[in-house]
């Protein structure tokens, strides 16, 4: 009779740990995820190219771009090492961060100087043609990128993105999300003058 006590404790306290412990896993997981949620900054993603050489890739121009008479080229990863700071913007017609964003990388072009270049991502031409045509084209040469296997290459998150490329052809900051004027003045063009 004893025996068959212990052995029904016995089975209740494994049942009620099949019970207990899922919960317990899933309140972890979700304290867990709580936290990240307040904590986390989507602008500190860490990026593992940071001071060194841009991808080896090529961005083929945009199909029927043009600025007054001229086809706007497209551009590769050699076009970066020319001596001189640039900027790499990846944007998208269908991205509405990407809009907000457009006037401040006009601005960031006026103020230093440096050439931007555009990468439409995962976009259609008359798309980006339209885009461009109704926000002003402030890149000295736009790229596409159809499939986002170069977006990969660059440790692309999401759009806009946004990389500073110092004379060597190294990337020296990576910004994610849309610029901001804050972002512009406290983060972008400090990091364009100092490596000028």
């Amino acid at each position: 009779m004893q025996d068959n006590k212990a052995e029904s404790r016995e089975a209740e306290g494994r049942s009620l740990t099949w019970i207990v412990a899922p919960l317990v896993v899933f309140v972890a997981l979700a304290g867990l995820f709580m936290f990240a949620l307040e904590r986390g900054d989507p602008t500190k993603l860490p990026s593992t190219l940071i001071g060194k050489p841009v991808p080896q890739t090529t961005f083929p121009p945009v199909e029927g771009l043009t600025q007054g008479e001229k086809p706007v080229p497209g551009f590769s990863s050699a076009d970066l090492a020319s001596g001189r700071v640039t900027v790499v913007n990846f944007w998208a017609s269908w991205c509405a961060p990407c809009t907000d964003e457009h006037p401040l990388l006009t601005e960031l072009g006026k103020r230093t100087g440096v050439p931007i270049y555009g990468v439409n991502y995962k976009d259609q031409a008359p798309n980006a043609r339209r885009f461009l045509g109704r926000h002003g084209n402030p890149f000295a040469a736009v790229g596409t990128d159809t499939n986002g296997r170069n977006a990969i290459e660059w440790g692309v998150y999401g759009m806009p993105e946004t990389f500073i490329v110092n004379g060597r052809g190294e990337i020296v900051y990576k910004h994610v999300g849309p610029i901001t004027a804050e972002s512009l003045e406290k983060k972008l063009l400090p990091v364009i003058e100092k490596n000028k």
